[in-house]
């Protein structure tokens, strides 16, 4: 399931003790190339713990359009230096394979997880 659509439906999953969390890998802020369409309304009220893994080079959002939108106080963003929507890095710019950085929002996710078991 894409971000977009799991973040519509957590609320009620979460508010049935389906979910513990959401983990969005990209999410699209907005239509590509396009910052004025935006499709974060809901975000601002979303009451579900949220983890947002987003590339800073993101057609969808880029950290510096992102850090104008309104978000509920339950969502962390996590920035993937250089990463695309796909969380793609180029190792000429950033010292990392691709395989590297996935593996970093691996360790974030995994960090976030346990912290969502403890509640």
């Amino acid at each position: 399931m894409g971000g977009r659509v799991a973040s519509l439906i957590a609320d009620d999953l979460y508010a049935s003790g389906t979910i513990a969390g959401l983990l969005c890998l990209g999410y699209p802020f907005h239509s590509q190339g396009k910052p004025g369409t935006r499709r974060t309304e809901h975000l601002a009220d979303l009451r579900t713990p949220t983890l947002i893994c987003q590339g800073t080079r993101d057609p969808f959002g880029t950290q510096d359009e992102v850090a104008g939108y309104d978000l509920s106080d339950r969502i962390s963003l996590n920035w993937v230096d250089n990463g695309d929507h796909d969380l793609k890095t180029r190792k000429r710019v950033t010292g990392l394979t691709p395989q590297d950085s996935l593996m970093q929002v691996c360790e974030v996710a995994a960090a976030w997880c346990s912290t969502l078991i403890k509640r």
